[in-house]
């Protein structure tokens, strides 16, 4: 009963008639990628927790290196993270609770050693913009810590989610060049919002308008600058001075490097500590009847941890916020991962994008119970914790240890600290992460597109603003990526034969025709004498998986090459206006005549297909694939064979065959192609499946063994043997001959084709009905 439901159905939809070839399967695929469920959990928990991979093998080497970097890195964090507050538009302390739940809590999740989390230039100032933003919508409705710390919290709900999901590979899709461009845009925006609080005339104007309208105002309100500019040029000078004479200390004194390295990483305690100082002196006896000092400076910052508590999540300040989470969203993951992976490269290391996703996602949600804002990986702390010698994660548990102390310790400190020297410290900070002109011009020398995308994400993000600068950067990632999947050329190929040096043994490769004019711009050398295949024969080598974008373009290019460079089948002379299609090129009226050039043509007899870069192969395709045969049989007046080279993937070798390629018309066709032999790794053991379609020779004096293959038994071929082995067999599978396993067989098979060819037109396949005519017993 099975049997006669199963035969019913192949019936229904007209597998009955397909050709009796084995191809891969649903059932190999499921068997490929079966696992076990419970061992599959299991290993995913334990990968939550790199932590548990590496801890037992702690010591004290490891401590050394770890207690160094993490003290060398928060000298580093605690000024930035005050001035990354302000830059946010909040208080300095919560830059001091982001940064000490950022360092202490990634180092459980991650497997970077040497990634810092906390605040960032970028991140901060998209807060800033997302707090303008909402309390220009909603004024008074909810203060800046809250708007900042639900942003956090959402953030990171979502990228834990993208994390926990395994799909962190969609930040893939967003180029490097894209990256750095909009890095590079919004370190100008920031640098440019800083200046006039360097300068003492942020009140003058709106340092939230677009990067290039704040630098114009901070050019027309220079003569206003206050005494705050004596501290922040100095901390800006001094700060440069330090961080450029150490570099070349450093050069000159190989022996003593390392020294000058931690002497410029703790240039921003240094100025800082210099600074506090100077304005104690200098606003101290200056202080007014009203409490106001002669400059800036940050006053009171809160003692420890005061807002320790469940975050206040608002439903309508929610959907406020829904229109600004994807760009920080965006921003958080971007940033970080680019950053993971170019020091896990640096140190020979690899690390796993969706785990670093959820160390950042869980930072930022656990982050919320302490009041902080978004947190994200650091590109200069994180170089100046790689230089200072990192051994493991664990270093950001004394980073934030140091950061706890300055919260209990040191706030009455913090009191005197400038705020232009704060905007001093972000200004060298994200000079970090403009890109070089060496970066931009390698770009241009890759790929100019490439760099036209870097330039626009610049522009858009100086002249607009981030959000826009990220928008355009995965759009025109995205857009690239489209055309290059859409677009892709493909090539004609000729006959070149070579040999190497003073060895005259020559062999054959095939090479595109079409070349450069000059060879400095090419791969080959354009004067070399490229041979057309045999009269008849066509070579193509797509550059692409032909997938449904692309299609129809590399057909087309194929089917127009054909017309272009063979002459028709079928003699036009006699053939009346009337018996002509509509779109028929020949002439309207009078008689058809051939000219010499189009005598000279040959007719089309063999295709020959070179899928050396094709993975992947859709329905679309195979239909296009099978309209090309047709039209170019009805344009040859003839069978027109296709032969296929370099098809590694199953998949595309199922596609190919359910379209009816590869399969010989009859057994003369079957017979012209010779069977490429190889040896075989000891006595054949394998199941039927796995042997049917294939031939083996017993070179021990046996008989040679029959593989049943359907309809016919094929006759393995006699051969001389120079193996080492007693037995050989067949490199492909013989019941679709056309599928070649290099391009040198197929071009041999093809020419067989083209000099023996004198057949009618016979189709051996179709997926779809055609508009025009329908098969009455259905298709394939």
């Amino acid at each position: 009963m099975a049997e006669r439901v199963k035969h019913l159905a192949k019936k229904i939809v007209g597998a009955d008639k397909d050709p009796d070839v084995a191809v891969v399967g649903t059932a190999e695929y499921l068997r490929e990628h079966r696992f076990d469920p419970v061992q599959a959990v299991i290993t995913y928990l334990k990968s939550l927790f790199p932590i548990l991979g590496w801890i037992g093998k702690y010591n004290f080497a490891w401590l050394s290196g770890d207690l160094i970097a993490g003290i060398t890195v928060g000298v580093i964090l605690i000024p930035q993270s005050m001035s990354y507050a302000k830059l946010a538009a909040l208080t300095p302390e919560y830059g001091l609770y982001s940064s000490f739940v950022g360092v202490f809590i990634y180092c459980f999740f991650a497997t970077s050693k040497d990634v810092s989390i906390g605040p960032v230039a970028v991140m901060s100032l998209e807060v800033a913009h997302i707090i303008n933003k909402i309390n220009g919508h909603h004024p008074n409705q909810w203060p800046a810590p809250q708007i900042a710390t639900t942003v956090a919290f959402i953030c990171g709900f979502i990228v834990l989610g993208i994390g926990l999901l395994r799909i962190g590979w969609l930040v893939e899709f967003i180029s490097a060049p894209a990256v750095a461009g909009f890095m590079t845009g919004s370190a100008i925006t920031i640098a440019s919002s800083q200046v006039p609080g360097l300068l003492g005339i942020a009140g003058r104007l709106n340092t939230r308008d677009p990067a290039y309208r704040v630098i114009i105002n901070t050019l027309k309100n220079l003569p206003y600058s206050t005494r705050d500019a004596a501290f922040g040029m100095f901390g800006l000078f001094t700060l440069y001075l330090i961080q450029i004479s150490c570099k070349r200390l450093g050069k000159r004194y190989p022996n003593r490097a390392r020294t000058f390295f931690f002497i410029g990483t703790a240039r921003n305690a240094f100025v800082i500590l210099v600074l506090t100082l100077g304005a104690w002196l200098y606003c101290k006896p200056r202080k007014d009847a009203k409490g106001n000092f002669p400059i800036a400076i940050l006053k009171t910052v809160p003692r420890g941890f005061q807002h320790v508590g469940r975050p206040i999540i608002d439903n309508e300040l929610l959907k406020a916020l829904a229109p600004e989470l994807p760009v920080a969203t965006i921003i958080m993951l971007l940033e970080h991962i680019a950053i993971a992976k170019s020091f896990g490269r640096l140190n020979g290391y690899k690390i796993n994008p969706n785990q670093e996703l959820i160390a950042i996602g869980v930072t930022n949600c656990i982050g919320t119970l302490f009041n902080a804002y978004p947190a994200t990986g650091s590109f200069s702390r994180t170089a100046v914790k790689s230089k200072s010698g990192v051994r493991t994660p664990i270093a950001g548990v004394f980073t934030g240890a140091l950061v706890v102390l300055a919260l209990y310790a040191l706030t009455d400190a913090f009191f005197w600290i400038p705020t232009a020297g704060l905007s001093a410290i972000i200004i060298a900070a994200v000079g970090d992460l403009i890109a070089s002109p060496r970066v931009v011009y390698n770009f241009w020398k890759v790929n100019p597109l490439e760099c036209l995308i870097w330039w626009a994400a610049v522009l858009v993000t100086v002249f607009s603003s981030i959000e826009n600068g990220i928008y355009t950067s995965i759009c025109a990632s995205a857009a690239l990526l489209i055309i290059r999947v859409a677009r892709p050329n493909g090539h004609f190929l000729g006959r070149v034969r070579i040999h190497q040096g003073d060895d005259k043994e020559s062999h054959e490769v095939f090479v595109p025709f079409c070349q450069n004019t000059t060879a400095s711009g090419n791969t080959i050398n354009p004067h070399i004498k490229i041979e057309n295949p045999a009269p008849g024969v066509v070579i193509y080598r797509p550059e692409e998986s032909v997938l449904y974008p692309n299609s129809s373009l590399l057909t087309g290019g194929l089917v127009d090459y054909i017309k272009t460079h063979t002459r028709r089948g079928k003699d036009m002379t006699g053939v009346s206006l009337a018996d002509r299609a509509w779109n028929d090129p020949l002439p309207r009226s009078g008689k058809y005549v051939l000219t010499e050039e189009e005598l000279a043509k040959p007719i089309l007899k063999s295709v020959v297909l070179d899928f050396t870069a094709v993975s992947n192969i859709d329905t679309t395709a195979v239909q296009a694939l099978i309209d090309t045969r047709d039209e170019i049989e009805r344009w040859a007046d003839r069978e027109v064979t296709f032969h296929f080279c370099h098809i590694l993937s199953p998949w595309v070798r199922r596609g190919l065959v359910a379209g009816g390629f590869g399969i010989p018309s009859d057994e003369r066709a079957r017979a012209r192609i010779p069977v490429e032999i190889a040896p075989i790794a000891g006595p054949l053991n394998r199941s039927p499946d796995d042997v049917r379609g294939f031939i083996f020779n017993d070179l021990r004096g046996k008989n040679p063994q029959d593989v049943e293959t359907g309809h016919d038994t094929i006759q393995p071929v006699a051969s001389a043997s120079s193996s080492a082995t007693d037995f050989e067999g067949s490199l492909v599978n013989v019941l679709t001959p056309y599928f070649h396993f290099d391009l040198s067989s197929a071009v041999r098979a093809a020419e067989r084709d083209a000099a023996a060819a004198n057949s009618p037109v016979q189709r051996t396949g179709s997926i779809s009905k055609s508009a025009i005519e329908k098969d009455d017993e259905g298709s394939f």
